[in-house]
């Protein structure tokens, strides 16, 4: 059984929020959380951390995330690297399957080769006894 929700999702370009916001004041806390992912300006930033002061821990993690390039870029590495292990994983059960199917593949080939073969040497005895038996005739 499968369960769907529904979401209400809404698009917001940024751009446009920030031009909306040029001469505007931060009204509510949609508007503050849209100011604190679109806007770099620290008028905007003084402004938004004085109205909601709840909002200064998350902006100090990431400001501290940008002054830190490097740990930033060693957390990209770190997702990298894993991804890159998930990825060998999983192309490496891809190789085992398809090795898997073309043993099996080779062993209904072989099966029917070496049926094939039993039948042909059954022709080959029933044909000596039947040249054996003529050759006894003359």
């Amino acid at each position: 059984m499968r369960l769907y929700y529904l979401r209400k999702t809404v698009l917001v370009p940024l751009d446009i929020f920030r031009k909306i916001m040029e001469n505007k004041t931060i009204e509510n806390k949609l508007e503050a959380w849209l100011m604190l992912i679109s806007c770099d300006e620290p008028e905007r930033i003084i402004e938004l951390l004085e109205k909601y002061p709840e909002f200064r821990n998350i902006y100090e993690e990431v400001y501290e995330m940008c002054r830190n390039v490097e740990e930033t870029m060693g957390l990209f590495s770190e997702e990298l690297a894993e991804m890159d292990r998930n990825t060998i994983s999983y192309m490496i059960e891809e190789l085992e399957e398809e090795v898997k199917a073309e043993r099996e593949k080779a062993k209904a080939t072989q099966r029917k080769l070496e049926k094939e073969l039993e039948e042909k040497e059954k022709t080959i005895a029933e044909l000596n006894q039947k040249i054996k038996m003529l050759e006894k005739t003359e």
